[in-house]
């Protein structure tokens, strides 16, 4: 069976892992652990880095370091993980949903500002399968109506935006260092791996020691036990970090061989006119998290049907995220409302994405390939 994703595990993984198990500091204390930090915010070009423990956690941190009200708003994409709601929800917020660009599948940026109420505080753009979201028009709507940014970049270790595309100024930045606070996820089939982990990135010292305090249960630095206020356990181990460490130093080597496999499935599989590959608008170096394939709605195969044909031939597949607006969940609880989002269900109801991690080898992908061929030509 051809997985997903599968990480590349080297030299220096088990080089760091298997010197933090020598030293004895296992768990949220050790060099690894700042050394992580410093390096992946140095790539990110940002002051502070936090690791927590994944990036749902570091979602809910960074939200909780806003200090917002209940009922507070959040906008954020309905197509998107849970976990961005979550972040909303489990800081007494209300998640305000809009729809993707149908091209891009990142949050129309086109459609926010008729989102914004007097009870918006944040915007939390996220960037979809490794391609960037245009995060110029969000930044301006954040300068006009003073709103935080919460960039959720946990999809796209090495993409990178060209801000201020179409103007004198324009210059490429990376994501996740875009937000009042970026945050990132380490899981195992991300671009930079600890197994489990997140991090939270920042150029504002007062919200980096915020989060460092809310990751920490919010021990008080001069009385270990005291709490004035309500934190997590949010920490990262020092086993994760060292192996997160040697994911980081060899990042721009992971971007290239991810770029490479999109640019080899887009050659192979563009003349299938019954599916739309991944865009990679001009503004835009997308990495490619996970390469996803959309049928056309009116197609006679659906999504569901192709992935069950593919699994009988050994290639793993993923359908796309489920939109907000349609979680059981969050509909019991009143968040959602009768809102149609017509692409997010059409994403929703007719994406899949095929094998694309880093160890993916040339033989496999052709194999993915010629599959695809033969089933949709």
């Amino acid at each position: 069976m051809i997985p997903v994703n599968e990480p590349l595990i080297g030299t220096n993984e088990h080089k760091y892992v298997l010197e933090c198990l020598n030293s004895g500091w296992i768990s949220s204390a050790g060099t690894f652990i700042d050394d992580f930090e410093s390096t992946w915010a140095k790539y990110c070009n940002r002051k502070y880095g936090i690791t927590t423990s994944s990036g749902t956690s570091a979602l809910q941190a960074a939200v909780a370091c806003l200090d917002l009200q209940p009922g507070d708003e959040i906008i954020i994409p309905t197509f998107t993980i849970i976990s961005c709601a979550l972040a909303v929800i489990y800081n007494n917020c209300t998640p305000v949903l809009v729809d993707a660009d149908k091209d891009t599948w990142c949050m129309d940026a086109n459609l926010i500002e008729e989102k914004i109420t007097s009870r918006t505080k944040a915007i939390m753009p996220v960037h979809i399968y490794g391609h960037p979201v245009d995060m110029d028009p969000i930044l301006q709507l954040a300068e006009k109506y003073n709103l935080a940014i919460i960039e959720d970049a946990a999809e796209a270790h090495g993409a990178q935006y060209l801000h201020g595309h179409g103007t004198s100024k324009q210059n490429w930045v990376k994501c996740g260092s875009m937000g009042t606070m970026s945050i990132f996820s380490f899981y195992a089939n991300k671009l930079v791996t600890s197994g489990e982990g997140g991090m939270i990135l920042t150029d504002n010292e007062n919200l980096a020691n915020k989060a460092k305090k809310i990751r920490n249960l919010c021990f008080e630095p001069n009385r270990r036990f005291l709490h004035n206020q309500l934190g997590h356990n949010f920490r990262m181990t020092n086993i994760q970090a060292a192996l997160g460490l040697a994911q980081a130093e060899r990042i721009d080597e992971t971007v290239n061989i991810k770029r490479t496999i999109g640019s080899e499935y887009t050659k192979n599989l563009k003349d299938i006119d019954r599916i739309k590959l991944p865009v990679e608008r001009d503004w835009s170096k997308q990495v490619y998290w996970m390469y996803g394939i959309l049928l056309d709605h009116d197609d006679k195969i659906n999504a569901s049907d192709l992935a069950l044909q593919l699994h009988s031939k050994g290639i793993q597949t993923r359908p796309f995220f489920l939109g907000m607006h349609q979680q059981p969940i969050l509909q019991e609880m009143g968040f959602c409302n009768d809102e149609q989002f017509a692409v997010s269900d059409h994403l929703s109801q007719n994406g899949l994405y095929i094998p694309s991690g880093v160890a993916l080898s040339e033989k496999q992908l052709n194999q993915v390939c010629d599959t695809l061929h033969g089933i949709l030509n």
